[in-house]
């Protein structure tokens, strides 16, 4: 049974180290998942995490380097030589081993790869580090099962034992002809129970799903969320099968870019942890910070230039910051299902028709609103000619910053930018800006000031 990792647990580890109690340490360690040595070695200083890291064996390093915080991770590969680092990638799968090479200095990665012994896995993995980020062949991972389909089953069995203990888990087993090309897909149990005598022509599916080497990173993703697999081959324009790309490549690929964007929601234009330093977080918090400031300085100058309409009507400046909070706030919920969308490839239909919709959406809850305001503001003993004001500016506020919220997003992803910096803090101060002029100039409009 694994050990709870407490303040406790940590203090005997870092105490078991100082002593340099190996044979204690590898036993309190014996039954921890990599995940959690990896969370172990977060939580302790880099020369002890260095320490532990160094006493696991290979393999369970490897795994557990592969766990690490990225920061924490490339401050242990810099107390690592070049030999030492390239033992743990020789535990690796190849798309794991390229990732950890590709957060190294290419001279330090180029003295790594010189380093492992195993000369047609450094192949492997200098292949895949020639791919762009963001594309099918960063993702993927050299390591599969895959038969010819001229063997005959006995041969065919053979041979994937053979390939199989280089691979993690088999989760499917590709067909090619004798150029390597990617023909189809074999079904485990009609191998088991085909005759010997047949070849792998007669039994295997030649219906099967891949991506090109080159198609997008969020194009594989939404393949292989719409025929739920658990792996996809990659082949090249000639359909060469090249590799494979499994779920958990994905999963982190969904995870990383879910991060990104709620962080950009947020207002925040680089990825950052909690842990970085002030100014990584500065220079990443700073430019939406001054979006606002320049924003509600925009905002302030419209409300002084009716400066004349709040002296004669204070009204409207107790309402004035309603009006802002409801436009940033239909702008935001707005502009989220349309990212929303795009990212998930769910965005169909006419231009047109979703103008229509929009549009009748933000009426009605528009007019909702705007009754509630109205008897609100009844109660509390406000004219008449002043909740009209209200009412209609918050309906065509709430019009305006809907509109904003949907089609701002849209036509940043056909103009190949990621919608989601239309989220948060950019349609909030958009649409506080414009929902405060048409708050005062229809006041001006019914008032008549």
């Amino acid at each position: 049974m694994a050990q709870e990792i407490n303040k406790e647990f940590l203090e005997k580890i870092e105490s078991l180290i100082e002593i340099k109690d190996d044979k204690t340490l590898m036993s309190l360690l014996s039954e921890e998942h990599p995940a959690d040595i990896a969370e172990i070695m977060d939580e302790l200083g880099l020369n002890e995490a260095t320490y532990l890291f160094k006493l696991l064996d290979p393999e369970l390093s490897a795994e557990a380097l592969l766990e690490i915080d990225e920061d924490d991770r490339e401050k242990i590969l810099q107390n690592l030589s070049a030999e030492e680092i390239a033992d743990e990638i020789d535990e690796m799968d190849t798309d794991d081993a390229a990732d950890i090479l590709s957060e190294l200095s290419e001279e330090r990665a180029t003295r790594v790869i010189s380093e492992i012994e195993d000369d047609d896995h450094a192949k492997d993995i200098v292949d895949l580090l020639q791919y762009e980020e963001g594309t099918a062949g960063s993702l993927m991972a050299k390591e599969l099962v895959k038969v010819k389909e001229t063997w005959l089953i006995p041969t065919c069995v053979r041979n994937m034992r053979s390939q199989a203990q280089e691979v993690t888990r088999v989760h499917s087993i590709y067909v090619v002809d004798k150029n390597d090309h990617l023909i189809g897909r074999l079904s485990l149990k009609d191998l088991l129970i085909a005759s010997p005598k047949l070849k792998i022509s007669d039994i295997y599916i030649d219906k099967v799903d891949s991506v090109n080497v080159n198609d997008k990173a969020e194009d594989v993703v939404r393949l292989m969320q719409k025929y739920d697999l658990e792996a996809i081959p990659v082949v090249d324009n000639d359909l060469t099968l090249l590799g494979r790309i499994t779920i958990d490549d994905i999963l982190d690929l969904v995870i990383e870019e879910a991060e990104k964007d709620y962080q950009m929601a947020a207002g925040i234009t680089e990825d950052i942890d909690a842990d970085d330093s002030i100014f990584d977080k500065t220079k990443a918090r700073l430019p939406w910070l001054i979006l606002g400031l320049f924003g509600g300085m925009a905002a302030a100058s419209i409300m002084g230039g009716f400066e004349e309409a709040l002296n004669l009507y204070p009204e409207l400046f107790y309402f004035t910051p309603l009006i802002a909070a409801m436009a940033g706030n239909v702008g935001v919920q707005s502009s989220a299902i349309i990212v929303q969308g795009l990212a998930s490839d769910n965005i169909k239909g006419s231009q047109f028709n979703r103008l229509v919709k929009e549009i009748a959406l933000s009426m009605v809850n528009g007019i909702i609103l705007a009754g509630l305001i109205f008897l609100f503001g009844s109660f509390l003993g406000y004219q008449v000619n002043m909740l009209v004001t209200i009412s209609i500016s918050l309906v065509i506020v709430i019009i305006m910053a809907s509109l904003i919220g949907t089609f701002v997003p849209l036509i940043l992803d056909k103009r190949g930018i990621d919608p989601a910096v239309a989220t948060g803090p950019f349609i909030t101060t958009s649409n506080d800006i414009f929902g405060i002029f048409i708050f005062f100039f229809i006041a001006k409009l019914i008032l008549g000031f």
